[in-house]
């Protein structure tokens, strides 16, 4: 039960820039989390080696890049993050079908063992309805346009997507069963939401249907980064009791 739980918790290695404190809080919390998610910071400041202490806590490496760009170059990126062996990667869904198509097409045609899970984005969590109205111009609500972005990346072929728990029940219905539904936001009960704007408990998250929980701050910036996760990891615990 506990590999279980584990492969359920995907633990943000953001806002860290000592590589020192990086492998102290992946040993720290590693008994709880199952996969570690390197982002864009972590990625620019260190480069590919970063991976490398995933690599040796023997955890899943989830590389959270949020792909955006011509199809072409999505592609080419797709290759490079395949023979870097990782096991999921992002890429944003408003990049539109024929990057996601190419992001898939890239993925199948890697010749390595090692093949990620192309997880496509959907909309931050940063982004509430105000500033999708009125900054991005988007006409129809967050729930209708998070359900749209998630049924392309469905037809294009991605394994999974990420949105917020609160989005979970609007898509569930474009959602294959085997789709791999990851949630950011996620926030004990009481805790501080920094800036994002649709937060979740992970009870709420798992019983909304999400498949992987992202934690970041909640764990990552407390006293006790291992007794957080723990806390987090005995939550979940209870929320999976009798369905696993």
């Amino acid at each position: 039960m506990a590999a279980e739980i584990r492969k359920r918790i995907a633990l943000a290695l953001d806002n860290q820039s000592d590589k020192k404190k990086l492998e102290s809080l992946i040993a720290a919390t590693a008994p709880w989390a199952g996969v570690f998610k390197i982002g864009l910071e972590q990625y620019i400041r260190f480069g590919p080696p970063i991976l490398d202490l995933v690599r040796n806590a023997q955890r899943k490496m989830f590389l959270d890049l949020k792909l955006h760009d011509i199809p072409n170059t999505v592609s080419q990126s797709v290759h490079a993050a395949s023979d870097l062996g990782v096991d999921y990667l992002t890429v944003h869904t408003q990049g539109g079908t024929e990057m996601l198509k190419a992001a898939v097409k890239a993925r199948d045609a890697h010749s390595g063992e090692q093949r990620p899970a192309i997880i496509g984005v959907t909309l931050l969590t940063s982004i509430g309805a105000a500033m999708l109205r009125k900054e991005l111009r988007v006409d129809i609500g967050a729930r209708d346009y998070v359900r749209h972005l998630a049924l392309q990346a469905v037809e294009a072929g991605c394994d999974g997507i990420v949105c917020s728990a609160a989005d979970i029940p609007f898509v569930k219905t474009v959602l294959p069963e085997h789709c791999i539904v990851v949630t950011p936001g996620i926030r004990p009960a009481g805790s501080d939401a920094h800036d994002q704007q649709r937060v979740a408990t992970p009870a709420a998250a798992i019983a909304a249907g999400a498949t992987i929980l992202v934690l970041g701050r909640a764990v990552t910036a407390a006293d006790d980064p291992g007794g957080a996760a723990q806390g987090i990891f005995n939550e979940i615990a209870g929320s999976l009791r009798g369905y696993i």
